[in-house]
């Protein structure tokens, strides 16, 4: 029995290995979109790609949703908002910085989630928190400026990013306990791409005539990213460890820096790599409390 268990818990430690290398790459993928197609359409077409994979597996549970309370409905509604928003963000942020830089800025939603819990006065927040955003912080002004006091501009729109996607975590992690997953899933994206569809027609329509060219960049993240990644983290984190899982979903931003240095050529000055070893160190530490109760339930 012993060796079964540890036989599940290594596959779902895998499968989320798989998962953030999945959205590492996307990283690249995405930072190729960028200069094709614009944010909007970009968003919304791969979102709905997205939704449209997962819509036979879960129609029966979508129509329970419409059908069922009004106040799940706002719920989805608003988490589809938040995650279009922050997606918008990072995706035009990639227009003016590398896919590394994405990654790690974008990870810093692991810092973020605690702060805003506690200020909404959800959950107390711990010193180490603060140590963490420190930290964060720090790690932060070295990989975006080189220790150069000036914010590159396309950071700071993944920054802004990471605040939506912070607010979207909170606010599934309150719907995932009311609604079924396929259901909650489908419906945001769906909402997500009503969103970056409508705001593609209203002011994107300029770069329509390239959607054939980054055709190949909304199947990749919309089937992989949006569609597979999703689906195989719930999977993986229905039987990995709380600690295994934070830990492996945050080497998501790594892989994105290793995908950029090998695809894009992009490259790291000393200082910036300092940077995002100082950023990571902030990202595991707020993440501290899950890693020990992790390692309290394996004894």
């Amino acid at each position: 029995a012993g060796s079964r268990v540890h036989g599940r818990r290594l596959q779902a430690d895998l499968t989320l290995l798989f998962v953030s290398i999945i959205w590492g790459s996307a990283f690249v993928v995405q930072r190729i979109a960028a200069v094709q197609i614009g944010v909007f359409w970009f968003t919304g077409l791969r979102f709905l790609l997205g939704a449209l994979v997962l819509l036979p597996f879960a129609w029966r549970e979508c129509y329970a949703l419409i059908t069922g309370g009004r106040r799940e409905i706002v719920g989805v509604a608003a988490a589809g908002f938040f995650l279009w928003a922050g997606a918008a963000f990072q995706q035009a942020g990639l227009m003016y910085t590398t896919a590394g830089n994405a990654g790690f800025i974008t990870g810093l939603y692991v810092v973020l989630i605690p702060i805003f819990l506690a200020l909404r006065g959800t959950q107390r927040s711990r010193p180490m928190i603060w140590v963490a955003s420190l930290l964060a912080a720090a790690g932060l002004f070295l990989l975006s400026t080189g220790g150069q006091m000036r914010l590159n501009h396309g950071d700071g729109l993944e920054l802004i990013g990471t605040v939506f996607w912070a607010l979207h975590v909170i606010l599934v992690g309150w719907l995932v306990q009311r609604l079924p997953v396929l259901a909650l899933a489908t419906g945001q994206y769906l909402v997500c791409a009503a969103f970056g569809l409508g705001a593609g027609l209203s002011f994107e329509m300029n770069t329509l005539p390239a959607l054939a060219q980054a055709g190949w960049a909304i199947a990749y993240t919309g089937l992989l990213s949006v569609g597979l990644g999703y689906t195989l983290q719930a999977k993986g984190q229905r039987l990995a460890p709380p600690a295994d899982a934070a830990i492996i979903l945050s080497s998501e931003a790594v892989f994105a820096a290793l995908f950029g240095w090998i695809f894009l050529a992009e490259k790291l000055t000393v200082v910036q790599l300092t940077g995002c070893g100082v950023m990571l160190a902030g990202m595991l530490l707020a993440q501290s409390n899950i890693i020990l109760d992790g390692r309290k339930e394996r004894r």
